[in-house]
């Protein structure tokens, strides 16, 4: 497997500076995921550094040390190590308020994004992003790889009457870009300052997380290895229905199914449907926590046979539909505590849901999601940092310092 030297943008950034951070008071939101190549945490690294006054530390979901589960809203604390306050981003508020800013010349976003529009780290960062541009701070990005390439754009766009945590813009489910470039999107449709990025050396948008040269860190207790990354753009969707996503097991996002499901049928069905890149073995398991917790349920381990044919959102919308087939009784939509049905969030429409209850298939619901998808990676390429080769085409980016 091919592998590259690539370095993150807070080792590019300890080592060059950056002129508008020198002497500057700055908050750090970051979480395990930000370290450097060597496994230094970005919140020992810039307490240290003199090229910027760390002043504290804003946790997103999971917190600043990564110690929650999800959805377990975290508690504000001070850092055991540093002494530095830290803010909790998914606490009694998931925006940075006006007491926490205090005393801040700057934001500074440092963690590894998934590259997946429901993963919310880059709901954090946007809603930090708004903040900044209100307050007048400067917000920055030390830039990280998209784990999933940044060649790959899948999905349909968010449509902006379902925007919630879980989508907070209308992005694509897989979106092809890195936080940095996510953050540039977002100012430019917003009409907020351009972020200042601080961008990776020797990033291609074709490399996939495990050919970078750096340390996997889990981005999410859920999200143990880059596979289970790779499908979560799917099976995440299965969050939306009362069947099991894997959650409480050793495979979340590879295991899906419930106790009323058959595992042979349910698998029979699935490779039935010529979905590419993946196979379906038909599994039991039973999960310690979350849903169905201590109950055995039937279904399946979707194991990938080749990530560069893997179409994971076509992916998931098979999998509602074959769970839904299997037993319409026992099969039911979740609802969220605002009385919103949460696969409407994932999805970011009512379209999906609607189409799947009245008959449609799943090509059906598919229509014309590529063509956004295409839409969407033209939009975006005077915004991107990076080069690559991203099928048979060139990406061309700028390098610039925003």
């Amino acid at each position: 497997m091919r592998r590259a030297r690539v370095r993150v943008g807070l080792e590019v950034f300890l080592e060059q500076g950056l002129p508008s951070l020198k002497g500057r008071r700055a908050g750090l939101i970051t979480n395990p995921t930000g370290t450097d190549s060597r496994l230094r945490s970005a919140i020992d690294l810039l307490h240290a550094s003199d090229r910027v006054r760390l002043a504290a530390l804003f946790g997103p979901e999971h917190g600043i040390r990564g110690e929650a589960q999800a959805g377990e809203p975290v508690a504000d604390a001070h850092d055991a190590r540093t002494g530095l306050p830290v803010y909790s981003l998914y606490g009694r508020t998931r925006r940075p308020s006006p007491e926490m800013l205090q005393g801040l010349d700057a934001l500074i976003f440092d963690l590894q994004d998934i590259g997946i529009r429901y993963g919310t780290y880059a709901s954090t960062m946007a809603y930090a992003q708004e903040v900044a541009a209100e307050a007048g701070l400067l917000f920055v990005v030390f830039d990280r790889p998209n784990p999933l390439t940044g060649c790959r754009v899948e999905g349909n766009r968010l449509d902006p009457a379902f925007a919630s945590f879980v989508g907070v813009h209308p992005i694509p489910i897989r979106h092809g870009l890195t936080a940095g470039e996510l953050a540039r999107l977002l100012a430019a449709d917003r009409g907020w300052p351009d972020p200042v990025v601080v961008p990776m050396q020797g990033w291609q948008r074709e490399l996939w997380f495990d050919q970078t040269g750096l340390p996997w860190i889990q981005p999410s207790p859920n999200l143990p290895t880059l596979d289970s990354l790779a499908l979560y753009a799917g099976t995440c969707l299965v969050e939306g229905t009362n069947c099991s996503e894997g959650r409480g097991t050793t495979r979340p996002f590879e295991l899906v199914g419930a106790p009323w499901i058959d595992p042979f049928r349910l698998a029979e069905d699935l490779e039935g449907r010529g979905l590419p890149g993946v196979a379906f073995r038909p599994a039991y398991f039973t999960p310690t926590f979350s849903k169905h917790a201590g109950q055995r349920c039937g279904g399946v381990q979707i194991h990938i046979l080749d990530r560069e044919a893997l179409r994971p959102v076509e992916l998931g919308i098979h999998l509602l539909d074959a769970l839904r087939r299997q037993d319409p009784a026992a099969f039911a939509w979740r609802v969220s505590a605002d009385g919103r049905y949460v696969i409407d969030l994932l999805l970011g429409s009512d379209r999906p849901r609607r189409a799947l209850e009245a008959g449609a298939t799943p090509a059906e619901v598919l229509s014309g999601w590529d063509e956004e998808a295409r839409a969407f990676r033209e939009r975006c390429r005077p915004l991107l940092f990076y080069d690559g080769r991203c099928g048979a085409g060139e990406v061309k980016g700028n390098q610039v310092v925003g």
